[in-house]
């Protein structure tokens, strides 16, 4: 078999998961990276997206809405703001997540008026959230930014 790694996943809520994993595909906040054995320490943010682990018994996948991940040559972990395995995000659920997002990116056009950055933080938050959506077959409805 492959070389692995430890992988844990948790989230305020639960510990998701805790397997030994051949690759962990991440969104991070600078751009998706995969970790595989012997790879470099990192320690990343974590955009809203979908989370691959691939392992001996296949691939789960779980829709993160932030965190950070620590890389490790033989392990990662990642701590989620909020993480769902894929199964449990139904389109009810998946529409809540996509609120949450566009009420934080009306918040910060109210708040912050003159100041592009804040609000296009919001903006591309809640344009990942949307593209979860459209990658894993739900509805975004997507909100008017």
């Amino acid at each position: 078999m492959a070389d692995t790694l430890q992988f844990d996943l948790v989230s305020p809520e639960r510990k998701l998961a805790s397997v030994s994993a051949t690759e962990v595909r991440i969104p991070g906040t600078d751009g998706d990276l995969t970790a595989m054995a012997g790879h470099t320490p990192t320690i990343t943010t974590l955009r809203p997206g979908l989370l691959q682990v691939v392992h001996q018994g296949g691939t789960n996948d779980y829709v993160i809405s932030g965190g950070f991940a620590e890389i490790g040559p033989d392990n990662v972990s990642v701590l989620a703001e909020r993480a769902l395995p894929r199964g449990e995000v139904t389109q009810e659920v998946y529409e809540g997540m996509v609120e949450e997002f566009a009420a934080a990116h009306r918040d910060a056009r109210a708040k912050f008026e003159n100041e592009p950055g804040p609000v296009d933080d919001t903006a591309k938050l809640l344009a990942d959230m949307v593209a979860i959506g459209t990658h894993i077959g739900l509805d975004p409805k997507q909100p008017n930014f």
